[in-house]
């Protein structure tokens, strides 16, 4: 059960589950480690046994999808991308909503274990001088891992996972319970997170700010793809705001990029 054959069973497999197997070519080994115990488990001869089993199985497809699931989260990923958020996004938005006497609204879509949206509000809270009292943001938070998201919910993280954040926040909003580092509950209000699967469900909008970055875009086929744009093009308030990864691209007429921050797009109405 090498590698050769796990990227053609891959490769057969990934297209009808709707990903790409470009997208999981460097993350491969943790798909194959996934496959190769359930075959064992299911006391098969290898991936040839196990495609035979998934053509007269339908439920194992399920079980498949499941090993498919790549979840790499630290806070504050990408330093430059949360760096244009704290000097031009967040404060856009925030202006934006204080303006028309509302609170602010943000999705992180495939928050895995928290990270994300947490650093959004931190910096919504500590690192954005323009947001005051008077301007409040609500964050949902959604993915398709229960055990991800009973970690979020806890917020308590090993330091491995705060190596990008700014010592000066460290300081402010977590607290030290033995060797974890646990955000302080004014940074977990506000934060709410549901189990949903991008692919087929979404939050109520409208969102001043989606991100979705390294899911939908690294992942999901075109078709998807497509399907997931639709859903954020009608949940994002008018000249709102979509985050994607800094190695992901994205074309669709319903968005355009901004000048300087080639990763963050706004709808184009």
């Amino acid at each position: 059960m090498g590698d050769a054959d796990c990227t053609a069973f891959l490769q057969w497999a990934l297209p009808q589950l709707d990903m790409r197997w470009a997208g999981f070519r460097k993350v491969r080994h943790q798909v194959c480690k996934r496959v190769r115990h359930r075959i064992t488990a299911l006391g098969l001869s290898g991936f040839a046994a196990y495609r035979e089993r998934l053509e007269r199985d339908s439920q194992e497809w399920q079980v498949l999808d499941q090993f498919c699931h790549i979840t790499m989260s630290r806070f504050f990923r990408d330093r430059g991308v949360f760096d244009c958020l704290r000097t031009s996004i967040l404060p856009t938005v925030a202006d934006r909503a204080q303006s028309e006497r509302r609170p602010a609204r943000c999705w992180s879509a495939g928050c895995a274990s928290g990270e994300e949206p947490y650093s959004i509000r931190m910096l919504w809270d500590i690192g954005l001088s323009s947001a005051g009292p008077n301007t409040e943001m609500s964050i949902v938070a959604t993915d398709i891992d229960d055990a991800l998201l009973a970690r979020a919910r806890k917020g308590c993280y090993g330091r491995t996972s705060l190596r990008e954040v700014p010592p000066e926040l460290i300081a402010r909003a977590f607290e030290h319970a033995g060797s974890r580092f646990c955000i302080q509950k004014q940074h977990r209000d506000g934060v709410i997170f549901l189990k949903q699967d991008l692919r087929s469900e979404a939050p109520r909008g409208p969102f001043d700010l989606i991100l979705c970055r390294y899911l939908a875009f690294t992942y999901f086929a075109s078709s998807l793809q497509q399907k997931v744009l639709t859903a954020f093009a009608e949940r994002l308030v008018p000249n709102g705001f979509l985050v994607v990864g800094s190695h992901e691209q994205l074309a669709d007429a319903r968005f355009a990029s901004i000048a300087g921050m080639p990763h963050v797009f706004t709808n184009v109405n």
